[in-house]
């Protein structure tokens, strides 16, 4: 019997996101979990039930078409107000006590469960990296240090989440904080974003009136600081160890490692260095479970994640979508599609300015996860997907980007200082 999986748009007779065809009749989608398209049933079931004696070939998993209740980021448009009465509203700061009392370990063991990995870049495994962190201390104080340093062209996803969203992230760091045993949480923010800067000042400090943060922090017994400190605009100051040297007070300038910062990280001390988004999405995943977030996406590419598209797309946006959707899907499910049409695209950069340019070919099945664009030459990194029609010149296209590396370069390394022999 043959089998096709279709989607719900007009089909308004069926409750669920998605359903099948067997042969001509209309299969019923069968509960929450295939309406949100990460796992199919069996189709034999509903087969039987019509006599039919041959068996059903299994049915394509897609990904993408994020429901509204799956989403973390519910204020990334600015709907409602940032400050912490309605951020309590939408669920902000609901039983976070109840979530430290768990404990660190199952904290750590329920990120690593989750399959969340960073979302600045690289792709670490986060439960992974919160476990690095020294359990016993030796008489220093461990730190977390969050990446707001964002001045990647192109990237503009966690400005949108301290604008609208500040108190996912503040949340975040006091529960990751906990997590990896720190006593302070340093939020280094990129020098131009003024007005980013003065919503988390504020959101921190109705955190701290309202007993979140500080001595004996949401009543947990477990004290609890955070600080903003603003950068000076440097894009090298985007690398971990450079930004520890700034956070110091010192050129912002990489280090040579080893020691590696979990060592010795900010003030010679312990110190994880994570993302934004990486840190907002924690306390979701703590509050609805594990299970929850590594239902989205294929495996080893697990959760949602915010796309930011730019580019020459009818409706640039920054959405939170499945992991492992299509490009194809992304751009006109949420930005109109390309301008002039999926025929007119020239090339896509998926990732941010620094990952390798896809072109129209490798477009048509790109899946926006991290192991679907490596396979195809590409990366995730920080999901900033620029989209390039036929009118651009790409090769003055790159030469843009590649003066702008070349101006932020700090000299130390051969290629930014002497350039390259391709």
């Amino acid at each position: 019997a043959r089998c096709t999986l279709l989607n719900n748009d007009c089909w308004r007779e069926l409750e669920s996101g998605a359903r099948a065809l067997l042969g001509t009749m209309a299969l019923r989608a069968l509960g929450r979990v295939w309406s949100s398209r990460r796992a199919v049933p069996s189709v034999a079931q509903g087969a039987a039930t019509r006599v039919l004696s041959t068996e059903s070939p299994a049915l394509t998993q897609v990904y993408g078409g994020l429901k509204d209740q799956d989403r973390i980021f519910t204020n990334i448009y600015g709907e409602k107000d940032w400050r912490l009465k309605e951020a309590e509203m939408r669920g902000d700061w609901n039983r976070t006590k109840d979530i430290m009392w768990m404990g660190p370990d199952w904290m750590v063991d329920e990120i690593k469960a989750s399959g969340l990995r960073g979302r600045g870049g690289a792709g670490f495994p986060s439960g992974l990296k919160w476990s690095f962190m020294p359990k016993n201390t030796d008489g220093r104080p461990s730190f977390l240090v969050v990446n707001a340093d964002e001045s990647e062209p192109g990237t503009c996803k966690d400005r949108e989440i301290m604008r609208k969203d500040p108190h996912k992230l503040v949340e975040g760091c006091l529960l990751a904080g906990y997590a990896m045993r720190a006593r302070a949480a340093y939020i280094y923010i990129r020098g131009e974003y003024f007005n980013e800067a003065v919503v988390l000042d504020e959101a921190i400090h109705e955190a701290y009136a309202a007993g979140y943060l500080g001595k004996n922090a949401c009543g947990s017994g477990y004290d609890f600081d955070v600080y903003v400190h603003r950068g000076a605009g440097a894009y090298i100051c985007g690398e971990e160890t450079a930004l520890i040297e700034s956070l110091e007070g010192k050129q912002g300038k990489p280090r040579l490692k080893p020691p590696f910062p979990a060592n010795v990280g900010v003030f010679g001390c312990p110190t994880t260095v994570t993302n934004v988004e990486t840190i907002a999405v924690a306390p979701t995943i703590f509050r609805r479970g594990a299970s929850w977030f590594a239902s989205f996406g294929r495996k080893n590419n697990s959760g949602t994640k915010l796309f930011g598209i730019s580019g020459h797309v009818n409706n640039p946006i920054v959405v939170e979508e499945e992991m492992s959707i299509t490009l194809q899907e992304l751009l006109e499910k949420h930005c109109g599609g390309v301008r002039g049409g999926w025929s007119n695209l020239q090339a896509v950069i998926p990732g941010g300015s620094s990952v390798p340019v896809m072109d129209e070919t490798a477009c048509q099945d790109a899946l926006m996860d991290f192991d679907g664009l490596k396979d195809l030459g590409s990366a995730l990194g920080t999901a900033a997907v620029t989209v390039f029609d036929k009118s651009v010149d790409m090769v003055g296209a790159i030469r843009r980007l590649a003066h702008f590396y070349r101006h932020e370069s700090c000299g130390q390394c051969t290629p930014c200082r002497e350039g390259t022999g391709w």
